[in-house]
């Protein structure tokens, strides 16, 4: 079965950086686009990166120049590299997998961008 799983989230002041970190299993990883999303309390969830199969990238207008999406298909690993975070970025991050049209979601890790 999929199965994706986020690692990497934390606490870390404003200008700081993290690494997140998505393993999937359970589908052939480098033959799909690979999603990470965000919800913050009280909003919906939104496309933060996307990264296809042949690694085009886009991203949110909110994190461009700031975040860098990219995949290791040996690892079966997306990841999102976040650098001059800042508070608005909090939320719990979420990486996504679209296989034919089903939705696939890992369980999220917190980040929190705070002094």
């Amino acid at each position: 079965q999929v199965q994706l799983v986020e690692s990497g989230g934390g606490l870390v002041q404003p200008g700081g950086s993290l690494r997140l970190s998505c393993a999937a299993s359970g589908f052939i990883f480098r033959t799909y686009a690979m999603s990470w999303y965000r919800q913050a309390p009280g909003k919906e969830r939104e496309l933060v990166a996307r990264i296809s199969s042949l690694r085009n990238t886009e991203y949110a207008d909110s994190v461009k120049g700031r975040f860098t999406i990219s995949r290791d298909n040996a690892e079966n690993t997306v990841y999102l590299q976040m650098s001059s975070l800042k508070p608005e970025d909090t939320a719990v991050y979420y990486c996504n997998a679209n296989i034919w049209s089903n939705l696939y979601w890992g369980q999220g890790t917190q980040v929190t961008v705070s002094s």
